[in-house]
């Protein structure tokens, strides 16, 4: 069977999206990426506060340790929660990337939406090896530790020392609903 017959056979026999990740998983020992963006077995989620977003962070280490957490996109609740803790960090420590003008002009006309609606899925960042920072492997435990340090951060109105290279100077306010949209974004993946 030829290298291209076996990912015909895969995408046409095996996959279907919104299926779960780990029940797609490994295929003649090549590992496959669901294309997010197309996902629809998604929890739909709401965190009004930052309290909200830390009971559901316990939600879903409880639910691994008991072996009951679902996931219907590529990353583990660790690699989540570290992306998102490094995320909230970066205001504190420094971003990785520096956008050109336009496109930084071009998210700033879509930030209400994105304060209100949440953020898409699927979006990779330019000249990223991974289609963002911040996404390795890390267990649940240690992923959770680092985002409820960072959250704690956040909380606490620490004012931060980078401005955000996507949106600007943000209020604390901002800040936060931003925060909270991207962890609705990857928590929806999740389903303890």
């Amino acid at each position: 069977m030829s290298p291209d017959s076996t990912v015909h056979r895969f995408e046409t026999e095996f996959f279907q999206p919104g299926r779960s990740a780990e029940r797609v998983g490994r295929f003649f020992g090549v590992h496959y990426l669901i294309e997010t963006g197309k996902v629809t077995d998604r929890r739909t989620l709401r965190f009004a506060s930052i309290d909200e977003l830390l009971a559901d962070i316990d939600r879903i280490v409880e639910a691994d340790k008991a072996g009951k957490l679902r996931r219907t996109g590529n990353w583990t609740a660790g690699q989540a929660f570290g992306h998102l803790a490094a995320w909230l960090n970066y205001a504190y420590e420094g971003y990785p990337i520096n956008p050109p003008w336009f496109i930084r002009l071009l998210i700033r006309t879509r930030k209400k939406k994105y304060l209100h609606d949440g953020m898409a899925a699927g979006v990779r960042i330019p000249g990223s090896k991974d289609g963002t920072f911040a996404t390795e492997a890390l267990t649940t435990d240690e992923g959770a530790a680092r985002l409820r340090q960072a959250l704690a951060r956040l909380k606490s109105g620490e004012p931060p020392k980078f401005d955000s290279p996507a949106f600007g100077k943000m209020p604390c306010d901002e800040r936060v609903a931003i925060n909270l949209r991207h962890a609705q974004l990857h928590f929806s993946f999740l389903h303890p």
